[in-house]
């Protein structure tokens, strides 16, 4: 996509101020690596902010940040809560939004840190949460960083891309009077479905596919507590919690930072902005959102459904419209944002292999590439659920809770070193720079977090590989097919969720200790 860009504030032709030699971002559309070569002519006003005139505003980009993350979130995120007894599980989601909120601000900080000292950042980036690394602290964090979100964005396209699946088979067995399609085939449909839109270049170029997801999921938010109101009478009754573990609770935790923990993404939307510097404004715009949207729902799983709910709220749904229409929204949701989750882990790989930024047949190659790696994956390992803990307690702890208030709080010494002696910086400060340019307030807030999400997440890690181990995984699509057909017939619904055989616990209740889902 071509731009009408104003030179004064967008520098298209800004020199680097500083040599880069890991910079992954270039003031041409063409190859990955000009950027080597083209950093040295020019004059650049670097006092003036940043603007691209062709860019989101920060309230379309507010929408950005809520459809990368609800879709999933509002459906595990009850589930979760109960688990962890819903009190505490209620309190520690809130913790975590306040969280979040504040490394996501932070994180956009970072950003307009680079953006105000190094030009080549104001052309198209296609790593920017990496180069954030790599300018605060060194080559080798920039590399494991691009690992670090290669390995998020990957599992959470395949956990969406399970879920978008999932759902649109219980819409088929709810509609065709118990006809059924294989699970492993919709999966494929699915992908091929979603493929194009994985062509698109960035953000900024499918913004409207964002605003429709944002969109339905408001709507599967209303219909969620319109069910539930619905099912009060019938199912309040039955509903109870689980005795408290600790286990159950970082098992809940991975969920709870799969619910709002999208930070790999957030640059790379951040960089499509009119006005970067406004990020912040579009940060406490879409956890206000969120938090207006997980609450009601969390509050009515609890009161009408307690420890019955299974992976998702959905199936608990006893009104079959409002089920199904959920899950229609619910999976528009999921299939629109992966068109986020998947650009930047493609446009990481692209830099990789030197593909032109312009739509090409590399492009194509690449892109279709990592759809086949991502549908392998999800018809390897059928099952969202612990792979969901899995990726929230390990990969999205470290980029959207420990590595945004690390890199701020050096990227932030190293800017007001600068600005002390009056001398560029040649690298990355050290840690006593750190100590020395941070305010302390600033600096004891990030080093709190730091160390919550470091015991959090390695307690929620261990727990998730624990529970991998004792989980019973459907067996991968590709040994199905050569083994005998079962009759799948649609799975009956009441208070407790699905059971594909029901008629075994003839006269059962949700309490029923063979019904229980985490004892």
């Amino acid at each position: 996509m071509s731009f009408t860009l104003s030179r004064d504030n967008y520098a298209f032709d800004d020199p680097c101020r500083k040599p880069t030699q890991t910079s992954t971002c270039s003031s041409e559309d063409g190859s990955s690596n000009d950027h080597k070569t083209n950093n040295s002519h020019g004059d650049v006003d670097m006092s003036k902010p940043f603007f691209n005139p062709a860019g989101l505003n920060w309230f379309v980009t507010g929408l950005f940040v809520v459809g990368d993350l609800a879709g999933g979130g509002i459906v595990a995120l009850p589930t979760a809560i109960i688990q962890a007894e819903f009190w505490t599980g209620l309190i520690v989601c809130m913790i975590l939004i306040g969280v979040v909120t504040y490394t996501a601000y932070v994180l956009g900080l970072s950003w307009n840190i680079l953006l105000s000292t190094w030009p080549e950042y104001r052309h198209h980036c296609r790593k920017p949460y990496p180069e954030i690394g790599g300018r605060a602290m060194g080559p080798t964090c920039q590399l494991l960083v691009s690992i670090c979100i290669d390995v998020t964005q990957f599992g959470i396209s395949v956990v969406y891309l399970l879920l978008a699946s999932k759902n649109i088979q219980n819409m088929i067995i709810a509609f065709s009077s118990g006809g059924n399609l294989s699970f492993c085939i919709l999966v494929l449909i699915v992908a091929a479905c979603l493929l194009p839109l994985c062509f698109l270049k960035s953000p900024q170029d499918f913004w409207w596919a964002v605003v429709i997801a944002m969109m339905t999921t408001s709507a599967a938010v209303i219909l969620i507590i319109v069910g539930s109101i619905i099912d009060y009478g019938t199912c309040h009754e039955a509903a109870q919690l689980p005795p408290f573990k600790t286990t159950n609770l970082f098992l809940s935790m991975g969920t709870l930072l799969f619910s709002v923990g999208g930070h790999s993404a957030f640059p790379t939307i951040q960089h499509d902005m009119k006005q970067p510097k406004e990020f912040t404004r579009s940060v406490i715009l879409a956890f206000t959102i969120m938090a207006f949207m997980y609450v009601p729902v969390c509050i009515m799983g609890y009161l009408v459904y307690g420890d019955s709910l299974r992976d998702s709220i959905i199936p608990s749904i006893q009104t079959v419209w409002i089920q199904q229409a959920i899950n229609i929204l619910i999976t528009i949701h999921c299939i629109l944002t992966l068109t986020i989750v998947f650009n930047p882990l493609m446009q990481e790989v692209e830099d990789i292999f030197h593909v032109p930024q312009k739509f090409g047949i590399k492009r194509v190659f690449v892109r279709t590439g990592i759809m086949i790696a991502v549908v392998f994956v999800a018809e390897s390992v059928p099952t969202f659920g612990p792979l969901l803990d899995l990726v929230g307690g390990s990969t999205l702890t470290l980029t959207s809770v420990i590595l945004p208030c690390l890199f701020y709080i050096y990227l932030n010494a190293y800017k007001r070193k600068e600005e002390a002696t009056g001398k560029p910086g040649t690298g990355p400060v050290g840690w006593r720079d750190v100590f020395t340019y941070n305010e302390k307030p600033t600096l004891t807030i990030c080093i709190i977090i730091i160390i919550i999400g470091l015991i959090g997440g390695g307690c929620a890690t261990f727990s998730a590989i624990v529970e991998l181990t004792s989980t019973q995984f459907a067996v991968p699509c590709y040994v199905s097919v050569f083994q005998a057909k079962k009759n799948e017939s649609a799975a009956q619904t009441n208070c407790c969720g699905p059971f594909q055989n029901l008629t075994t616990y003839s006269g059962a209740t949700c309490s029923d200790p063979n019904l229980k889902f985490y004892l």
